[in-house]
């Protein structure tokens, strides 16, 4: 008897973490993190910025802000981070991701998530697709302290 892998709806209206491939030969590697919108986030539309942040050290905090009409992704290539997306109406609903180099995620966030990460090494990197322009982007911006919700940035051991 066949045995069929259940596949787990998803929800694209929440923030998550997409695996996605990485091909590695002699002559280095390719990660095509983003390759058409239309099946990891259907709703977001077009990007129309791309960036890079970096983060010179590690437990640099950055953002917790959210939009009402932007969607961000996120790719780290280099060091790590630690992702937190909350909706800010049900704050006890946490969303938290880890993501590395080693751990090839990419991190959607839809709008209405109050949104942030922290590096959890030094010289972290990340690359940021958003569907607003930063003319839009800072229109459509509202920030929050990033510890309004307490210690959400720590890693806990387990």
């Amino acid at each position: 008897m066949k045995q069929t892998k259940r596949m787990k709806k998803v929800n694209h209206n929440q923030p998550r973490a997409v695996e996605y491939p990485v091909f590695a030969d002699d002559r280095g590697t390719f990660a095509p993190f983003i390759n058409g919108l239309e099946e990891i986030a259907p709703k977001a539309g077009v990007i129309k910025r791309m960036y890079y942040v970096c983060n010179d050290s590690k437990e640099v905090v950055r953002g917790f802000h959210y939009h009402e009409k932007e969607w961000k992704f996120f790719v780290i290539v280099s060091g790590s981070a630690k992702f937190v997306a909350l909706d800010p109406d049900k704050p006890d609903d946490k969303f938290q991701f880890v993501s590395s180099v080693r751990k090839n995620n990419l991190i959607i966030i839809p709008p209405f998530y109050a949104n942030g990460w922290v590096s959890l090494s030094d010289d972290t990197i990340l690359i940021c697709a958003s569907t607003s322009t930063t003319q839009e982007s800072l229109k459509d911006d509202k920030r929050f302290d990033p510890y309004k919700w307490g210690d959400v940035w720590s890693v806990k051991a387990r």
